[in-house]
């Protein structure tokens, strides 16, 4: 998720995407996942305003509470960061960071499947790569023609021979990676508002303006601001709090009705998501717009006031956490006054920031500043999932800095799983067209 967030990004990034253990968890980067049961549908929804009125306590789980369970990681040996010069004080792209060359493709022992799903995905972003400008100052748009253009053709079985031929291998700057994992939550919800159904999802309000500074100066640009008009002033958007308070109730923005305000609360972080309505059928839902607040990780909160251990800071953790009293809950959600607006999607997604769909297991979140959005991305770890050829499709705002990366799990309970748990270390290779190469590492 650059500042700003695309239609259908999780995460949901511009106040950060997603929860992760390592950082520690909920400090601003990947996946948070909902678990079953909770909060009774139907039950009154927490005033915004209430705060735990005893002396903050390490949450003990209850005997009948049932954590979701992240996935067991399965462990891997990762390859070491290649040697590489000091990066440059200041540095703040993956030109200045500096590049240097790596092994050739064939050398990664990246899988067939592994291959054919990023051929995919790449074929997909081709479009886009080929327009956009390169903020990492690595490529440019004609870098792209020769891969793009065989890229329509060539079989999904044969992809290997395809990132061999059209690609070399770099590494920016150190080259030591750190990975999280996002999904496609799904939760409860209704068109109407109903006994069960009582947290509202908001549309984007006509009231909510998105400045960009860089029309004012020059070094601003690439910055923007949100908020709204009150009289002759501009000032800060309603903030979570005042929203749950009811700020934006009586306007007709509801999109939906969700059924439990600790489940939309992580999907506002992932930023896209699927609501199970009541016969069944599914709405897609897509960011659309957020109020300007900066995004701040309820789960370093609790880590920090001993609420929570270590042990317990998982993602399904502080769900357990946030139902097992709801006042308490809502109070602690409160803290992170980020809210974000949603839209109806239809077809493949979610979208990610080169507007074309995400695929699960086969797209990652980076920072365009450090990594050319549609480059292949290989990644080494100290877990074995993540492990393997991933293509960068999306933003995140914690995802922030070289060699570092969100991946996409798709939907369901296995991604769920995986996503939940994810964090892994190891180093990152990007793949860059030949001519990119040629020109940024120039044959000795």
């Amino acid at each position: 998720m650059p500042a700003d967030l695309t239609p259908g990004a999780r995460r949901a990034r511009i106040f950060g995407l997603a929860f992760c253990a390592a950082l520690p968890l909920l400090s601003g980067c990947a996946s948070v996942i909902p678990d079953a049961g909770g909060t009774r549908p139907g039950a009154a929804a927490p005033t915004s305003s209430s705060r735990p009125t005893t002396a903050p306590r390490p949450y003990q789980p209850r005997p009948s509470e049932q954590p979701g369970a992240a996935a067991k990681p399965i462990p891997a040996t990762p390859r070491a960061p290649l040697p590489a010069p000091a990066v440059p004080a200041g540095a703040t792209t993956a030109a200045a960071s500096g590049v240097i060359a790596g092994p050739d493709f064939a050398a990664l022992g990246v899988t067939a499947e592994q291959a054919s799903a990023a051929l995919k995905a790449f074929r997909l972003s081709c479009p886009s790569v080929q327009r956009r400008t390169d903020a990492s100052g690595l490529t440019r748009g004609a870098d792209w023609a020769d891969s793009c253009s065989a890229a329509k053709n060539w079989k999904d079985a044969d992809a290997s021979a395809f990132f061999t031929r059209y690609f070399g291998t770099v590494q920016v700057g150190a080259g030591a990676a750190f990975v999280t994992g996002y999904y496609e939550p799904e939760i409860a919800a209704s068109r109407t508002k109903q006994p069960g159904y009582d947290v509202p999802v908001y549309r984007r309000p006509a009231d909510l303006v998105e400045v960009d500074l860089g029309q004012f100066a020059d070094d601003l640009k690439g910055r923007k601001i949100r908020g709204r008009a009150e009289g002759p002033n501009f000032v800060r958007y309603y903030d979570r709090a005042a929203i749950e308070g009811g700020a934006l109730a009586g306007r007709g923005l509801e999109l939906a009705w969700a059924a439990d305000a600790a489940e939309f609360f992580f999907l506002q972080v992932q930023g896209s998501g699927r609501l199970r309505l009541p016969d069944g059928s599914v709405m897609r839902i897509g960011y659309d717009s957020q109020n300007g607040r900066d995004y701040v990780g309820i789960g370093k909160l609790l880590l920090d006031r001993g609420e929570l251990q270590r042990g317990q800071a998982s993602m399904q953790g502080i769900l357990d956490y946030l139902r097992a009293d709801p006042v308490r809950g809502a109070a602690v959600m409160n803290e992170n006054p980020s809210w974000v607006f949603f839209r109806e999607i239809t077809g493949p997604g979610p979208l990610g920031a080169l507007g074309v769909p995400v695929t699960g297991r086969a797209s990652v979140a980076a920072d365009p500043k450090y990594v050319p959005l549609g480059a292949p991305v290989f990644l080494s770890l100290d877990r074995a999932e993540p492990n393997g050829l991933w293509i960068a499709q999306d933003t995140g705002g914690a995802i922030k800095g070289a060699n570092r990366f969100d991946s996409f799990w798709g939907a369901g309970d296995e991604a769920r799983a995986i996503a939940g748990g994810m964090s892994a270390r190891g180093s990152a290779l990007l793949l860059l067209p030949r001519a990119s190469i040629a020109r940024l590492i120039p044959a000795g």
